[in-house]
């Protein structure tokens, strides 16, 4: 059985992800549920191998939220700056919410498009446990509700009302369903911003921004709303750190990603991971710019190109 575990491996971490918002918690909940599979008699009479490991991966992520404060984006925290100057004070207290790269994913299964979305993960952290459970189980991993039940050991009355009341959450929150744009948009809108971005064009950068455009910086409890105040700050990066950047183009949370490196005396240094969220109509409603160096470690980052 442990060979049929490992096949599931890639699948698990995903799920494990979106339960704990940390790919560090998530790899050590996988070892976790392989080492429980290795141990554990299973039977083929009650359930698939899959099933039966979901179980297990998802009974070993609430056993790990017990007592745990949940992962957020600044957003998450309070109200946007309008102070482009305001110190940019790291909060190394705050169990941030990370990135997966999608190096990671599974080869051979699919990720339902917007599925791993950054802001909707860090929305589930919202949700208690359990009903973050049943969400993913059933609209992401599409179980039924009587395998939901089986699995959390629970009845499938409460299964379904702990759906209602978790889609009623993520509503409120604005992170329902959103219409995803094609890959063509994406493509062209990042082209432009990376393009505007390397050469310090500000103005060419607001030009590709939706009206109330997010830029959120974890670990700084810092964010800003709207593009005057995205066009000010970025104006501070630039003012900080020179107008001569370079970008290597990734991919995070099924998102369009890079990695920034600015110029320095030793050639161009790291300087940030940033995640971009394209809108439907080509627009970027929101960047998520992380500076750890964790994050830079779980995307096996160079600490600067030549």
């Amino acid at each position: 059985m442990t060979e049929v575990a490992e096949d599931y491996r890639s699948e698990l971490l995903v799920h494990c992800y979106r339960m704990l918002g940390s790919v560090d918690d998530a790899e050590d909940v996988v070892q976790e549920t392989m080492l429980r599979a290795w141990r554990a008699e299973y039977d083929p009479e009650r359930a698939s191998p899959r099933t039966w490991l979901y179980r297990i991966a998802t009974n070993a992520c609430l056993t790990a939220l017990k007592g745990r404060a949940r992962r957020p984006l600044p957003s998450g925290l309070g109200a946007p700056s309008d102070d482009p100057d305001a110190p940019l004070t790291p909060a190394f207290d705050v169990p941030w919410l990370q990135p997966f790269p999608d190096a990671l994913l599974p080869e051979d299964a699919a990720v339902r498009r917007g599925s791993l979305r950054l802001a909707l993960v860090a929305a589930l952290q919202v949700l208690p446990p359990k009903q973050r459970a049943v969400l993913i189980l059933r609209e992401v991993l599409e179980f039924s509700a009587a395998e939901v039940a089986e699995l959390l050991e629970t009845s499938v009355p409460a299964v379904n009302s702990a759906l209602q009341r978790s889609r009623a959450a993520l509503s409120s929150m604005g992170e329902g369903a959103v219409a995803e744009p094609s890959d063509a948009t994406v493509r062209a809108t990042v082209d432009r911003y990376v393009r505007a971005f390397e050469v310090a064009d500000v103005d060419g950068l607001v030009r590709l921004l939706t009206a109330d455009a997010v830029m959120e910086m974890p670990p700084v409890p810092l964010w800003y709303r709207g593009r005057a105040d995205y066009a000010a700050f970025m104006r501070r990066v630039y003012a900080l750190n020179g107008e001569v950047w370079r970008v290597v183009r990734l991919a995070a949370n099924t998102q369009p990603a890079f990695a920034a490196y600015v110029r320095t005396d030793a050639g161009f240094t790291l300087h940030t991971l940033q995640i971009l969220t394209v809108s439907a109509d080509g627009q970027v409603a929101r960047n998520v710019v992380f500076r750890d160096p964790a994050v830079f470690a779980d995307f096996a980052l160079p600490a600067a190109l030549s």
